[in-house]
């Protein structure tokens, strides 16, 4: 099932939108539970598990993945720091807004 996310550095993990563990019928309050605060500066809670996904047909295996209510308000979940841009050497190109991802 693809999800479309958006790359952020500037996050420490990889959060999606608690309506995908729903469909993959995860127990969402099994998870570990962390709190994240964003922009907004409000702490909210989300539940994380270990998950198998797919980027460009490489199958990676029990990566952490939180799962935050209501995160669709902001538009997308992200991928960040642990989970995406430990596995990946990603380059930015503004120009040609192009976006290049390499395996470590």
């Amino acid at each position: 099932m693809p999800y479309e996310v958006l790359i952020d550095s500037g996050s420490d993990s990889n959060i999606f939108d608690a309506q995908i563990a729903e469909i993959l019928e995860i127990d969402l309050s099994s998870g570990k539970l962390a709190k994240v605060a964003g922009i907004t500066g409000i702490e909210e809670p989300y539940y994380i598990h270990n998950l198998d996904f797919r980027v460009g047909g490489h199958l990676f295996k029990k990566v952490e993945v939180g799962f935050l209510k209501q995160i669709g308000k902001y538009g997308y979940g992200v991928v960040g720091q642990k989970g995406f841009f430990d596995i990946f050497v990603v380059k930015f190109d503004l120009l040609k807004e192009e976006i290049e991802l390499k395996l470590r």
